[in-house]
Protein backbone atom coordinates (compact mmCIF):
# COMPACT_ATOMS: atom_id res chain seq x y z
CA UNK A 1 0.00 0.00 0.00
CA UNK A 2 2.91 2.60 0.92
CA UNK A 3 4.13 1.82 -2.95
CA UNK A 4 0.79 2.52 -4.55
CA UNK A 5 0.15 5.88 -2.20
CA UNK A 6 3.69 6.84 -3.20
CA UNK A 7 2.59 6.71 -7.02
CA UNK A 8 -0.53 8.49 -6.32
CA UNK A 9 1.34 11.35 -4.88
CA UNK A 10 3.53 11.10 -7.84
CA UNK A 11 0.62 11.07 -10.67
CA UNK A 12 -0.92 14.58 -8.44
CA UNK A 13 2.09 16.26 -9.45
CA UNK A 14 2.13 15.17 -13.18
CA UNK A 15 -1.29 15.78 -13.31
CA UNK A 16 -2.80 18.84 -10.99
CA UNK A 17 -6.23 18.98 -10.38
CA UNK A 18 -6.72 15.81 -12.43
CA UNK A 19 -8.92 12.76 -10.81
CA UNK A 20 -8.03 9.35 -12.08
CA UNK A 21 -8.36 5.51 -10.87
CA UNK A 22 -5.52 3.08 -10.96
CA UNK A 23 -5.91 -0.30 -11.61
CA UNK A 24 -3.59 -3.69 -12.13
CA UNK A 25 -2.56 -3.93 -15.63
CA UNK A 26 -0.22 -6.70 -15.69
CA UNK A 27 2.65 -8.36 -13.50
CA UNK A 28 5.24 -10.59 -15.06
CA UNK A 29 8.07 -13.43 -13.50
CA UNK A 30 10.17 -10.45 -11.67
CA UNK A 31 8.98 -7.79 -8.83
CA UNK A 32 8.20 -5.63 -11.66
CA UNK A 33 4.45 -4.84 -12.40
CA UNK A 34 2.05 -2.71 -14.40
CA UNK A 35 -1.03 0.00 -13.36
CA UNK A 36 -3.43 1.68 -15.67
CA UNK A 37 -3.84 5.18 -14.69
CA UNK A 38 -7.53 5.83 -15.92
CA UNK A 39 -8.67 9.34 -16.74
CA UNK A 40 -12.53 10.69 -16.77
CA UNK A 41 -12.23 11.62 -20.18
CA UNK A 42 -11.56 7.53 -21.12
CA UNK A 43 -7.82 8.23 -21.80
CA UNK A 44 -4.94 6.09 -19.99
CA UNK A 45 -1.69 5.72 -19.07
CA UNK A 46 0.21 3.13 -17.57
CA UNK A 47 2.58 3.04 -14.25
CA UNK A 48 5.94 0.89 -14.24
CA UNK A 49 6.32 0.18 -10.50
CA UNK A 50 9.58 -1.57 -10.78
CA UNK A 51 11.28 -1.39 -6.63
CA UNK A 52 14.57 -0.21 -7.11
CA UNK A 53 16.01 -2.64 -4.12
CA UNK A 54 15.32 -5.58 -6.84
CA UNK A 55 14.04 -4.17 -10.41
CA UNK A 56 16.55 -1.55 -12.63
CA UNK A 57 14.60 0.61 -14.60
CA UNK A 58 17.45 2.03 -16.76
CA UNK A 59 17.82 -0.94 -19.09
CA UNK A 60 14.42 -0.84 -20.57
CA UNK A 61 14.67 2.72 -20.78
CA UNK A 62 18.28 1.94 -22.35
CA UNK A 63 16.59 -0.78 -24.71
CA UNK A 64 12.92 1.28 -25.72
CA UNK A 65 15.07 4.09 -27.02
CA UNK A 66 17.05 1.59 -29.31
CA UNK A 67 13.80 -0.27 -30.47
CA UNK A 68 12.31 2.94 -30.65
CA UNK A 69 14.72 3.99 -32.85
CA UNK A 70 14.38 1.03 -35.17
CA UNK A 71 10.95 1.90 -35.97
CA UNK A 72 9.55 -0.86 -33.06
CA UNK A 73 6.05 0.49 -31.58
CA UNK A 74 7.42 0.27 -28.17
CA UNK A 75 5.20 2.44 -25.25
CA UNK A 76 6.58 6.28 -25.14
CA UNK A 77 8.05 7.48 -21.68
CA UNK A 78 6.31 10.28 -20.55
CA UNK A 79 7.72 10.63 -16.89
CA UNK A 80 10.32 8.90 -14.58
CA UNK A 81 10.92 8.97 -11.24
CA UNK A 82 14.54 6.16 -11.04
CA UNK A 83 14.80 7.44 -7.58
CA UNK A 84 11.82 5.63 -6.52
CA UNK A 85 11.58 2.96 -9.89
CA UNK A 86 8.45 4.64 -11.23
CA UNK A 87 7.77 4.97 -15.32
CA UNK A 88 4.86 6.68 -16.88
CA UNK A 89 4.51 5.11 -20.32
CA UNK A 90 2.09 5.24 -23.04
CA UNK A 91 -0.84 2.70 -23.09
CA UNK A 92 -0.63 -0.06 -25.44
CA UNK A 93 -4.08 -1.62 -24.61
CA UNK A 94 -4.59 -4.77 -22.87
CA UNK A 95 -4.75 -6.93 -25.62
CA UNK A 96 -1.90 -9.48 -26.11
CA UNK A 97 -1.18 -11.70 -28.91
CA UNK A 98 -2.08 -14.95 -26.63
CA UNK A 99 -5.33 -13.03 -26.30
CA UNK A 100 -6.53 -12.02 -29.79
CA UNK A 101 -5.65 -15.38 -30.90
CA UNK A 102 -7.92 -17.15 -28.04
CA UNK A 103 -10.62 -14.65 -29.61
CA UNK A 104 -10.12 -15.73 -33.49
CA UNK A 105 -7.56 -12.94 -34.73
CA UNK A 106 -6.11 -14.03 -37.73
CA UNK A 107 -2.62 -15.63 -36.85
CA UNK A 108 -1.30 -15.39 -40.14
CA UNK A 109 -1.70 -11.51 -40.02
CA UNK A 110 -0.57 -10.92 -36.68
CA UNK A 111 2.78 -13.42 -37.15
CA UNK A 112 3.71 -11.50 -40.38
CA UNK A 113 3.40 -8.47 -38.35
CA UNK A 114 5.50 -9.74 -36.09
CA UNK A 115 8.24 -10.84 -38.61
CA UNK A 116 8.72 -7.67 -39.74
CA UNK A 117 8.76 -5.39 -36.97
CA UNK A 118 11.24 -8.12 -35.81
CA UNK A 119 13.48 -7.82 -38.94
CA UNK A 120 13.63 -3.91 -37.86
CA UNK A 121 14.90 -4.25 -34.49
CA UNK A 122 17.98 -7.06 -35.76
CA UNK A 123 18.60 -4.23 -38.71
CA UNK A 124 19.47 -2.34 -36.22
CA UNK A 125 21.75 -4.54 -34.29
CA UNK A 126 25.17 -3.74 -33.53
CA UNK A 127 28.02 -5.07 -31.14
CA UNK A 128 29.04 -2.83 -28.32
CA UNK A 129 25.57 -1.70 -26.79
CA UNK A 130 23.22 -3.94 -25.57
CA UNK A 131 25.25 -7.06 -23.20
CA UNK A 132 26.64 -9.97 -25.17
CA UNK A 133 24.82 -12.86 -25.08
CA UNK A 134 27.95 -14.95 -25.44
CA UNK A 135 28.80 -17.94 -23.84
CA UNK A 136 29.08 -17.22 -20.16
CA UNK A 137 25.36 -15.86 -20.26
CA UNK A 138 23.92 -18.78 -22.39
CA UNK A 139 25.86 -21.65 -20.24
CA UNK A 140 24.35 -19.34 -16.81
CA UNK A 141 20.90 -19.88 -17.97
CA UNK A 142 21.48 -23.59 -19.40
CA UNK A 143 22.61 -24.65 -15.75
CA UNK A 144 19.21 -23.66 -14.62
CA UNK A 145 17.95 -27.45 -15.35
CA UNK A 146 20.00 -28.97 -13.37
CA UNK A 147 20.07 -27.04 -10.65
CA UNK A 148 16.10 -26.44 -10.98
CA UNK A 149 14.68 -28.42 -13.12
CA UNK A 150 16.28 -31.87 -12.28
CA UNK A 151 17.59 -30.79 -8.60
CA UNK A 152 14.27 -28.96 -7.26
CA UNK A 153 11.54 -30.15 -9.24
CA UNK A 154 12.17 -33.61 -10.53
CA UNK A 155 14.29 -34.00 -8.04
CA UNK A 156 15.36 -37.39 -8.67
CA UNK A 157 19.37 -38.38 -7.95
CA UNK A 158 21.81 -37.36 -10.80
CA UNK A 159 25.03 -39.15 -10.88
CA UNK A 160 28.61 -37.60 -11.76
CA UNK A 161 27.76 -39.88 -14.97
CA UNK A 162 24.59 -38.18 -16.21
CA UNK A 163 25.82 -34.82 -15.10
CA UNK A 164 28.62 -35.64 -17.27
CA UNK A 165 26.44 -36.40 -20.20
CA UNK A 166 24.90 -33.53 -20.03
CA UNK A 167 28.04 -31.06 -19.74
CA UNK A 168 28.47 -32.55 -22.78
CA UNK A 169 25.52 -31.83 -24.66
CA UNK A 170 25.97 -28.45 -23.83
CA UNK A 171 28.86 -28.25 -24.79
CA UNK A 172 27.55 -29.15 -28.68
CA UNK A 173 24.60 -26.96 -28.14
CA UNK A 174 26.60 -23.92 -26.99
CA UNK A 175 28.69 -24.39 -30.26
CA UNK A 176 26.34 -24.39 -32.32
CA UNK A 177 24.40 -21.18 -30.81
CA UNK A 178 27.62 -19.65 -30.90
CA UNK A 179 28.64 -19.83 -34.17
CA UNK A 180 25.29 -17.98 -35.14
CA UNK A 181 26.05 -13.90 -36.42
CA UNK A 182 24.55 -11.76 -33.61
CA UNK A 183 21.65 -9.22 -33.80
CA UNK A 184 19.61 -7.43 -30.94
CA UNK A 185 17.64 -10.27 -29.45
CA UNK A 186 14.10 -8.93 -27.27
CA UNK A 187 14.99 -12.40 -25.47
CA UNK A 188 10.73 -13.22 -24.74
CA UNK A 189 9.63 -12.46 -27.76
CA UNK A 190 6.33 -14.55 -27.81
CA UNK A 191 2.59 -14.05 -27.45
CA UNK A 192 2.48 -12.33 -24.25
CA UNK A 193 5.24 -9.71 -24.91
CA UNK A 194 3.48 -9.05 -28.39
CA UNK A 195 0.43 -6.49 -28.40
CA UNK A 196 -2.48 -5.74 -30.34
CA UNK A 197 -2.72 -1.42 -30.17
CA UNK A 198 -6.56 -0.64 -31.40
CA UNK A 199 -4.49 2.98 -31.61
CA UNK A 200 -1.80 1.74 -34.29
CA UNK A 201 -3.39 -1.48 -36.12
CA UNK A 202 -0.65 -3.43 -37.97
CA UNK A 203 2.89 -3.42 -36.45
CA UNK A 204 2.59 -5.15 -32.68
CA UNK A 205 3.05 -3.42 -29.80
CA UNK A 206 6.73 -4.69 -28.25
CA UNK A 207 6.55 -4.93 -24.30
CA UNK A 208 9.03 -6.43 -21.54
CA UNK A 209 11.97 -5.89 -23.29
CA UNK A 210 14.51 -4.69 -20.41
CA UNK A 211 16.79 -8.35 -20.65
CA UNK A 212 17.37 -7.82 -24.32
CA UNK A 213 20.86 -9.03 -25.57
CA UNK A 214 23.51 -8.68 -28.54
CA UNK A 215 23.11 -12.59 -29.36
CA UNK A 216 21.96 -15.42 -31.66
CA UNK A 217 19.62 -14.54 -34.70
CA UNK A 218 17.64 -17.15 -34.39
CA UNK A 219 16.85 -16.63 -30.89
CA UNK A 220 13.74 -14.61 -30.85
CA UNK A 221 12.25 -16.90 -33.95
CA UNK A 222 12.58 -19.62 -31.14
CA UNK A 223 10.60 -17.15 -28.60
CA UNK A 224 8.05 -16.59 -31.52
CA UNK A 225 7.43 -20.30 -33.20
CA UNK A 226 7.77 -22.21 -30.77
CA UNK A 227 6.17 -19.91 -27.69
CA UNK A 228 5.98 -22.09 -24.22
CA UNK A 229 1.78 -20.13 -23.98
CA UNK A 230 0.93 -21.66 -27.45
CA UNK A 231 1.54 -23.82 -29.59
CA UNK A 232 1.19 -24.22 -33.98
CA UNK A 233 1.49 -26.70 -35.85
CA UNK A 234 5.12 -27.27 -37.53
CA UNK A 235 4.21 -26.86 -41.18
CA UNK A 236 2.99 -23.86 -39.93
CA UNK A 237 5.76 -22.78 -38.09
CA UNK A 238 8.13 -23.51 -40.89
CA UNK A 239 6.30 -21.48 -43.42
CA UNK A 240 6.53 -18.48 -41.10
CA UNK A 241 10.14 -19.07 -40.43
CA UNK A 242 11.00 -19.18 -44.16
CA UNK A 243 9.10 -16.07 -44.87
CA UNK A 244 11.30 -14.54 -42.10
CA UNK A 245 14.43 -15.93 -43.89
CA UNK A 246 13.44 -14.80 -47.47
CA UNK A 247 12.47 -11.23 -45.89
CA UNK A 248 15.46 -11.52 -43.73
CA UNK A 249 18.14 -11.96 -46.57
CA UNK A 250 16.48 -9.27 -48.60
CA UNK A 251 16.78 -7.05 -45.62
CA UNK A 252 20.53 -7.75 -45.99
CA UNK A 253 20.32 -10.07 -42.35
CA UNK A 254 23.19 -12.52 -42.13
CA UNK A 255 20.98 -15.42 -42.25
CA UNK A 256 22.69 -18.50 -43.74
CA UNK A 257 22.33 -18.76 -47.40
CA UNK A 258 20.81 -22.09 -47.14
CA UNK A 259 17.63 -22.84 -45.57
CA UNK A 260 18.83 -25.99 -44.24
CA UNK A 261 21.67 -24.76 -42.37
CA UNK A 262 19.64 -21.61 -40.99
CA UNK A 263 16.92 -24.22 -39.93
CA UNK A 264 19.40 -26.42 -37.78
CA UNK A 265 20.49 -22.76 -36.00
CA UNK A 266 17.11 -22.19 -35.44
CA UNK A 267 16.50 -26.12 -34.06
CA UNK A 268 19.34 -26.10 -31.91
CA UNK A 269 18.86 -22.39 -30.23
CA UNK A 270 15.19 -23.79 -29.31
CA UNK A 271 17.36 -26.84 -27.25
CA UNK A 272 19.29 -23.92 -25.15
CA UNK A 273 16.31 -21.85 -25.00
CA UNK A 274 13.53 -24.81 -23.47
CA UNK A 275 16.35 -26.22 -21.19
CA UNK A 276 16.89 -22.62 -19.86
CA UNK A 277 12.85 -22.25 -19.35
CA UNK A 278 12.59 -25.18 -17.73
CA UNK A 279 14.81 -24.27 -15.15
CA UNK A 280 13.37 -20.61 -15.41
CA UNK A 281 9.84 -22.21 -14.71
CA UNK A 282 11.07 -24.16 -11.76
CA UNK A 283 12.62 -22.28 -9.77
CA UNK A 284 9.69 -19.70 -9.80
CA UNK A 285 7.77 -22.39 -8.45
CA UNK A 286 10.34 -23.70 -6.08
CA UNK A 287 12.12 -20.39 -4.96
CA UNK A 288 9.19 -17.60 -6.14
CA UNK A 289 6.27 -19.46 -5.21
CA UNK A 290 4.69 -18.59 -8.50
CA UNK A 291 3.14 -21.82 -9.79
CA UNK A 292 1.40 -20.23 -13.09
CA UNK A 293 4.23 -21.59 -15.02
CA UNK A 294 3.77 -25.20 -14.41
CA UNK A 295 1.02 -25.55 -16.76
CA UNK A 296 3.20 -24.35 -19.83
CA UNK A 297 6.51 -27.15 -19.01
CA UNK A 298 4.47 -29.91 -20.94
CA UNK A 299 4.66 -28.13 -24.26
CA UNK A 300 8.09 -26.39 -23.34
CA UNK A 301 9.45 -30.13 -22.79
CA UNK A 302 7.39 -31.34 -25.92
CA UNK A 303 9.65 -29.04 -28.23
CA UNK A 304 13.06 -29.92 -26.41
CA UNK A 305 12.39 -34.06 -26.76
CA UNK A 306 11.12 -33.19 -30.67
CA UNK A 307 14.08 -31.53 -31.68
CA UNK A 308 16.50 -34.17 -29.93
CA UNK A 309 14.93 -36.77 -31.58
CA UNK A 310 15.37 -35.32 -34.96
CA UNK A 311 19.31 -34.69 -34.63
CA UNK A 312 21.48 -37.78 -33.63
CA UNK A 313 23.79 -35.81 -31.82
CA UNK A 314 21.45 -34.59 -29.39
CA UNK A 315 20.07 -38.50 -28.60
CA UNK A 316 22.11 -38.76 -25.37
CA UNK A 317 20.10 -35.65 -24.45
CA UNK A 318 17.05 -37.45 -25.58
CA UNK A 319 18.18 -40.66 -23.45
CA UNK A 320 19.01 -38.35 -20.27
CA UNK A 321 15.55 -36.83 -20.77
CA UNK A 322 14.02 -40.30 -20.58
CA UNK A 323 15.68 -41.00 -17.33
CA UNK A 324 14.62 -38.10 -15.82
CA UNK A 325 11.38 -38.73 -17.40
CA UNK A 326 11.37 -42.44 -16.05
CA UNK A 327 10.32 -43.44 -19.71
CA UNK A 328 13.03 -46.16 -20.31
CA UNK A 329 11.37 -48.45 -17.85
CA UNK A 330 7.72 -47.47 -18.84
CA UNK A 331 9.28 -48.46 -22.35
CA UNK A 332 10.93 -51.19 -21.49
CA UNK A 333 14.44 -50.19 -22.38
CA UNK A 334 17.19 -48.83 -19.77
CA UNK A 335 20.13 -47.43 -20.88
Amino acid sequence: MERIKQIQDWLTTLFPGQSFTLAPASADASFRRYLRVSFPDGTSRIVMDAPPAHEDVRPWLHVQQLFLDAGAHVPEVLGEDLAHGFLLLSDLGSTTYLAALAAGANADTLYRAAIDTLIDIQRAGRPGVLPDYGRALLKRELDLFPDWYIGKHVAIPFDVSQRNTLEAMFEKILAVNLAEPCVFVHRDYHSRNLMVDGEQPGAPGVIDFQDAVYGPITYDLVSLFKDAYIEWEEEQTIDWLARYWEKARKAGLPVHTDFGDFFRDYEWMGVQRHVKVLGIFARLWHRDGKDGYLANMPLVAKYLRATCARYGELTPLLRLLDQIENRQTQAGYTF
